[in-house]
């Protein structure tokens, strides 16, 4: 093993850059660790930027017992929001209830455990309310004339994977997109991985794949553990739907909920649906039944109808979910297991199977404390609960301090454009603004407030390589842009 030992510059190797990936490269390259994260497309390409944008501790995952997994992920939105507040918010729900939906106290009381099973938070605890007087009931037809607010978190999902790669890097990771792995071998103490037209030898392996763990795990030659259910969430956004910061989470006669969300100042987003997925998972898309089941969903709550063709952007994920036998895919567990290769075997692997954006963070601490009882390079203590995300080392209640202040250094910089360059990326926006004092000055507008300066950085410093990737994972600005816009763009970056 001499060769293979002098050409093994990496500790520990992450295949998948998602959500699980980008936050398990981080860690360990905080602790010390020479870390390689390889990921076949773009950053968050796949599952990790078509959630519903949450961070929350799964209000129906009560309704399962899932009361270890709602503890874990309530405790999570607040370290998340503490280490990025310019990507997290704090958001307020709506819970209409009508006579099919079960005793009043029964909801109270579950809201009540929602409140407290996550111990002492900081945002505000659930309320009955009257819908009659309230602003969220304008929206909303007559039969529902009582119901519940109560308190989540919203994320912008794609951005939170690509700053914990940043993060990672700036930690002395390497991160490699468009990577694809072809071939991984276990030679003794070391795994060569081909990947890219390249070949890296690593001490360890994380399998990051999500719906592809599986695939990857036989291509090293191992057997899963554990089943996978693959399920579809899809998504829709319309031209909003009511104009206040409330969002909305609506009880289906199939039992199913469905979430109505203010998105991007001029949409609402609305999702998700929970689908078996059983074809490929290069094209996933909604499909024309999840699509109107959704229109119907908001259909029943709502005074304004909705039609597929009010529909300006749609888009689904499948989600890996541990299979332990449960009927609907809605009751699938969104809890994870953690699956390490036996000692004796050799050159460790370990893969992440489930999980859910909100505990992304917890899971990565436990994957790498896992590898550390084999690689004691690793065992370093825990510190990303307490370390803020690139751009987010300000106070968590100071995002609206921090638009003022863009505004105030950089005047020619609109209400709305300022909010949404905090919102994308925090402090670091300084990063790319530098001294402007004019639009001119960040080179070309492309549209919605897209200049030439933003691409630049978007494409040094987050990998950006197309204008898929600036328009729909970097930021949503192809929701406000034409198609002439995203043209121009698609020909200035070459795809």
């Amino acid at each position: 093993m001499t060769d293979a030992a002098a050409n093994a510059p990496f500790d520990l190797i992450v295949i998948g850059g998602g959500v699980n990936g980008a936050g398990v490269a981080r860690d360990a390259a905080g602790r010390g660790a020479r870390v390689l994260l390889l990921e076949a497309g773009d950053l968050a390409g796949g599952t990790s930027s078509k959630s519903t944008k949450l961070v929350h501790g799964g209000l129906r995952y009560l309704e399962y017992m899932e009361f270890g997994l709602v503890r874990e992920a309530l405790g999570e939105r607040e370290t998340l929001w503490e280490i990025a507040p310019h990507i997290v918010r704090p958001m307020r729900f709506v819970l209409p209830v009508n006579k099919a939906m079960g005793s009043h106290w029964k909801l109270r009381a579950g809201l009540f455990l929602y409140d407290h099973i996550g111990g002492k938070g900081t945002l505000p605890d659930s309320d009955a309310i009257r819908l009659s007087a309230h602003r969220a009931g304008e929206a909303l037809k007559g039969e529902c004339s009582k119901g519940f607010e109560y308190s989540d978190g919203w994320v912008d999902d794609a951005r939170l994977v690509v700053l914990n790669a940043v993060d990672a890097q700036r930690r002395g990771a390497q991160v490699r997109t468009r990577c694809p792995v072809t071939a991984l071998t276990r030679e003794g103490e070391f795994w060569k991985v081909e990947a890219g037209g390249e070949v890296f030898y690593t001490r360890a392996v994380v399998n990051a794949a999500g719906p592809a763990v599986h695939e990857l795990a036989k291509l090293a030659g191992l057997s899963p553990k554990y089943g996978i259910r693959r399920v579809r969430g899809s998504h829709i956004v319309v031209p909003r739907l009511f104009d206040h910061d409330f969002a909305y989470i609506l009880q289906q006669p199939d039992t199913r909920i469905c979430f109505a969300i203010p998105y991007e100042g001029e949409f609402t987003l609305i999702g998700t649906t929970d689908a078996e997925h059983s074809s490929d998972l290069d094209h996933i898309e909604a499909d024309e039944d999840e699509v109107r089941y959704l229109c119907d969903a908001v259909n029943r709550y709502f005074t304004h109808n909705i039609t597929p063709a009010d529909v300006v952007w749609s888009f689904a994920g499948v989600r890996a979910l541990v299979d332990f036998g449960e009927g609907r895919p809605e009751a699938a567990t969104r809890g994870y297991r953690l699956v390490l290769s036996d000692e004796e075997d050799g050159a460790p692997m370990l893969g992440i199977y489930g999980g859910k954006i909100t505990s992304y963070r917890h899971v990565a601490e436990e994957v790498v404390d896992l590898l550390a009882k084999r690689m004691p390079v690793l065992a370093g203590d825990h510190w990303t609960a307490s370390e803020a995300l690139p751009g987010g080392d300000f106070p968590r209640d100071a995002q609206g301090l921090l638009v003022k202040e863009l505004e105030a250094e950089y005047p020619f910089l609109a209400r709305a454009d300022a909010t949404r360059i905090a919102r994308a990326f925090g402090l670091d926006a300084i990063g790319w603004l530098g001294e402007a004092t004019s639009w001119k000055d960040l080179g070309r507008n492309f549209g919605a407030g897209l200049s030439e300066a933003e691409v630049t950085y978007l494409r040094e410093v987050e990998w950006a390589q197309t204008a898929e990737d600036v328009l729909w994972r970097r930021t949503k600005l192809g929701l406000h842009m034409d198609e002439h816009e995203q043209a121009a763009l698609k020909d200035f970056m070459g795809g």
